[in-house]
């Protein structure tokens, strides 16, 4: 499987990022899902997290699926039409909502007196299609993904049966209804008898990214294949952490990160990994840091100059890392995805989960790298670009 979060708040950045942007890249046909991010849950119920986005916004001819603008009087408009209109050019393509809120919030929405009447507004709005007074999205959600991060202490005792009760309503609604939850990499951070955990869920995403990032003065790498020392995180610790602790291999799905973290000022040993630099705050889509890359052949930059930036590669994880002797940025890339493709068929693993697609370059080419490395399984992945492997710390 090859799924995609979707992002709500992709309306509101420089180059708004709409659903057509798939239909253009030629990329819609590749997804089997798309989880829509996001429905809040507050208040002991499910709601619409952004009624502009979702249900008012009118798209233009030019930016709409089928090139037709939405009429002002449409009681539907927003990315839920757009997203309906999608899958009726794609009708095998799957739509899920993905709730997501704070951690308290779940916690309350998920005690006993409160979890039936809350799972229940949930299946009510999204999957019966009441999204609104008289406004109805009937047929555009084929099931729920929970993204509660985390239920930890007395907490945690309510995940499973939250989850059962999400089983058991769409079930009654309609046999078939999908249900996923986003996972953090280690089962340890739920503090919970989560055995039965496989059992009811369809897939499971495995957030395996955010390993390295701004919050430690050290570079490292963001989402590797394998980690090098005890205390590292990997995909591959995670994957069998969750095995371990009773997800079905076929229902794990690997996440990818489509964004990357950078550190200023960072030392020139061992080309930059490893090294204590000042962090760069926030994250940066790959379609930014995709735009430094070609300066890593030393081609004229648009003043004149030349760069010395280079890509290099770990060679236990074929993680990519660009540095130009002072500025260091890790990321996701076409090779390390097609490392991570062979080892998910090695361990006959559900597929991919992409955090999320507007982190892309406009053409796909982390979307389409990650479909093809699925289509294809490598029994192999080259090593690295030409540049010789660093030895890590």
């Amino acid at each position: 499987m090859l799924v995609g979060y979707f992002p709500q708040w992709g309306l509101y950045g420089d180059t708004p990022y709409t659903v057509k942007a798939l239909v253009e890249s030629h990329s819609a046909g590749m997804l089997d899902q798309i989880n829509y991010a996001q429905g809040f849950v507050t208040n002991g119920r499910c709601s619409v997290a952004d009624p502009n986005a979702d249900l008012n916004h009118t798209f233009d001819a030019a930016s709409s699926v089928d090139g037709e603008a939405d009429t002002a009087d449409a009681p539907l408009k927003g990315y839920f039409r757009q997203l309906l209109k999608l899958k009726r050019q794609y009708p095998n393509l799957k739509v899920l909502i993905s709730l997501e809120g704070r951690a308290a919030d779940f916690a309350a929405d998920a005690q006993p007196e409160q979890r039936a009447a809350f799972v229940a507004s949930c299946v009510d709005l999204f999957v019966k299609g009441n999204v609104a007074p008289g406004v109805s999205a009937t047929g555009l959600f084929d099931g729920i993904d929970l993204d509660w991060e985390y239920p930890r202490g007395a907490d945690a005792a309510n995940f499973i049966p939250l989850l059962k009760e999400f089983r058991k309503q769409m079930d009654a609604v309609r046999p078939g209804l999908l249900l996923s939850v986003a996972l953090g990499p280690s089962p340890h951070m739920y503090g919970a008898d989560l055995s039965s955990l496989g059992g009811l869920v369809d897939e499971a995403g495995l957030m395996t990214y955010d390993f390295s990032g701004p919050w430690s003065s050290t570079t490292g790498l963001i989402a590797p294949l394998v980690s090098a020392s005890p205390g590292e995180g990997s995909v591959e610790r995670s994957v069998e952490a969750w095995k371990a602790a009773g997800v079905p291999s076929e229902k794990l799905l690997i996440g990818l990160p489509f964004y990357g973290y950078g550190w200023r000022e960072v030392a020139g040993e061992n080309h930059g990994y490893g090294q204590d630099g000042q962090p760069i705050r926030g994250d940066r889509p790959y379609r930014f840091i995709q735009s430094l890359i070609p300066a890593a052949t030393d081609q004229p930059l648009a003043s004149g100059e030349t760069s010395s930036a280079a890509v290099y590669r770990d060679p236990l994880s074929q993680a990519p890392w660009l540095f130009d002797g002072s500025s260091f940025w890790t990321y996701e890339d076409a090779l390390s995805i097609q490392a991570k493709a062979t080892y998910a068929a090695k361990e006959q693993l559900g597929g991919f989960m992409i955090w999320e697609l507007s982190g892309d370059t406009p053409d796909a080419v982390l979307l389409k790298a990650a479909h093809t490395a699925l289509i294809h399984r490598p029994a192999s992945s080259p090593l690295g670009i030409g540049q010789d492997p660093p030895v890590r710390p």
